[in-house]
């Protein structure tokens, strides 16, 4: 499919017919950016992506945007993050692991002096820059300490959100308003108060008479499940068909939207679950998922009001909006019995021990206890997951595609002149090239004192334009578990360490080799069939992770500074 851009004043040109590409004429304005992220969106969670969750706003931007069919993400919320602002790999940009510092630049926890984020690059060039929502790039959460990561010191002009990287809808912990710490009031839902903010930039960017950079961060769907009664009931029963028949019916829809290629098998259900119909606690199950629609519902909602407002204030058709989520759906949480991945939840400083009228909150999940209200703190668990990420292997933190693969929506009503679905592989560093290539911006090679790298990804509007498909080589490393996609080829491993108490392992970490042209879904694995081909990967991979600064996580593991 061959998509056109309607642009300005060429910076470079593209020899398809009468199509350029470039910086804005003083008499053109240059476009906007809304930036949507979603937490734990998995692959098949919206209604365009074959989901059974209503998600019409987001919808019409798929209908009429283009819509990627393999788009990846950094496998977890902050490294993904940490690539989505800088335009390079979390290693490069200081978040290689969590918000902890393990000891070396790579994963030293906080987003680096030697990156800029889009909001520093389109500041400088300009733009009103504005953020709402989750930031978690930062092992500083609190007052103590220092603030030079936090969104005001890295480029933007307003912040209201939270730093740390989960915690309650009615009382977030780590809630700031710019450097200021607050406290949740009043009829409190962090989606529809991240809403507000961001409508409420918007107006103020119209008032400087700038264009803007918008970044909506929503920390939904990830846990815990929190949602409005009214929303949570909208889905009552609506999955009691369970998660075999739901997953299978997805896997249609998106066979059938032409979104994945009906010759890519649906795997089984995850080693984890079981068929629903031995499932003891249907009820219980379905309410877990009810509210995780609910969420879903809450942050499209959010998209209809932002878009409303930006067609209120005359902005919407030259404003660039992407949607994406930062990795898979997410098998963390009260998971398999347990209750957090790392502890107890009463030892998190993101848990309250009582909702803010006093009632005793209860983490974890448990089948007599219905989610969505302040005092619950649960997650939908892994089973779900498996739906949330259908038709993949795997889920967050893993590279299967299960665990990064989201879907991703570009929409501009004054740019975008031809809609559709794209093949084209491209990644979460790619965002940053092509804001700087839509908006004209300069990128800096030096900033603050700081060596500036060039951005890793590429500008996703010339191989659109020109409607190649690019061949090209991304790597992944995360808590040990590593990946490689290299034109069709892709090589994956799983760590076993970590989950090995949980998890079953076929290859006990040793390299699995797929066609991702014949199998997406990764159940033929050919690094038996063909070995020189893991040995050229497997060296290729080596050579990014020297270059990075990648770290063996058995020697990371004993060297974390919580």
């Amino acid at each position: 499919m061959n998509f056109t851009f309607a642009r300005f004043t060429p910076v470079y040109s593209i020899l398809l017919g009468a199509i350029t590409l470039g910086s804005c004429t003083k008499e053109e304005k240059a476009p906007n950016i809304l930036l949507v992220v979603t937490d734990d969106l998995g692959y098949s969670d919206l209604g365009y992506f074959g989901s059974q969750i209503e998600t019409p706003n987001i919808d019409q931007l798929a209908n009429n945007g283009i819509v990627f069919s393999q788009f990846y993400n950094g496998a977890r919320c902050c490294p993904s993050r940490a690539s989505l602002l800088t335009g390079l790999y979390a290693h490069q940009a200081g978040i290689g692991h969590m918000t902890e510092d393990r000891g070396t630049p790579a994963y030293a926890g906080d987003l680096s002096s030697n990156a800029v984020t889009i909001a520093e690059v389109l500041n400088q060039n300009g733009y009103f820059t504005a953020m709402a929502g989750k930031w978690h790039v930062t092992c500083n959460t609190s007052e103590e300490g220092s603030n030079k990561n936090w969104p005001l010191q890295r480029g933007f002009d307003r912040f209201y959100g939270t730093l740390p990287g989960h915690g309650s809808f009615y009382d977030p912990a780590g809630l700031f308003d710019g450097n200021t710490p607050i406290k949740a009031e009043g009829d409190f839902y962090y989606t529809e108060k991240i809403t507000d903010k961001t409508k409420e930039f918007i107006r103020e960017a119209k008032s400087h008479d700038k264009p803007f950079f918008m970044y909506v961060a929503h920390p939904a769907p990830h846990y815990p499940l929190h949602a409005r009664k009214k929303v949570i009931e909208k889905y009552r029963g609506k999955f009691s068909m369970g998660w075999d028949q739901l997953r299978e019916q997805r896997y249609n829809n998106l066979v059938q939207k032409g979104l994945i290629d009906a010759k890519w098998k649906l795997p089984e259900r995850d080693e984890q679950s079981i068929p629903w119909e031995e499932e003891e606690e249907k009820s219980f199950q379905e309410n877990r998922m009810e509210v995780f629609a609910a969420m879903i519902d809450h942050v499209d909602q959010s998209i209809g009001d932002i878009i409303q407002t930006l067609k209120e204030t005359g902005e919407y058709e030259n404003t660039v909006i992407f949607f994406l989520s930062d990795n898979g759906g997410s098998a963390e949480g009260h998971r398999d019995g347990t209750i957090e991945r790392w502890g107890t939840p009463w030892k998190s400083k993101v848990i309250p021990e009582r909702t803010r009228n006093g009632e005793k909150v209860i983490a974890g999940d448990f089948p007599n206890l219905p989610l969505g209200g302040p005092a619950t703190y649960g997650s939908y668990g892994v089973r779900w997951a498996n739906v949330s990420n259908a038709p993949f292997r795997l889920h967050k933190s893993w590279l299967h595609e299960g665990g990064i693969s989201t879907p991703f929506i570009m929409h501009w009503p004054k740019g975008l002149k031809q809609t559709g679905i794209t093949h084209q592989v491209a990644h979460i560093i790619d965002i940053m090239p092509t804001v700087i290539s839509l908006t004209g911006a300069t990128y800096p090679k030096t900033y603050k004192n700081h060596n500036i790298p060039s951005p890793e990804g590429h500008n996703l509007l010339g191989f659109l334009i020109n409607s190649i498909t690019l061949s090209r080589t991304l790597c992944w490393e995360h808590e040990g578990n590593r990946a490689i996609r290299d034109g069709k080829w892709k090589l994956v491993s799983e760590y076993p360490g970590t989950w090995s108490t949980v998890r079953k392992y076929e290859y006990e970490g040793e390299w699995e080799l797929y066609d991702m042209e014949k199998d997406r879904t990764e159940l033929i694995n050919l690094a038996e069939q063909y070995p020189e081909k893991v040995k050229e990967l497997n060296e290729k991979w080596q050579n990014w992770a020297q270059r990075v600064g990648v770290i063996p996580w058995e020697k990371l593991e004993s060297n974390a500074h919580y």
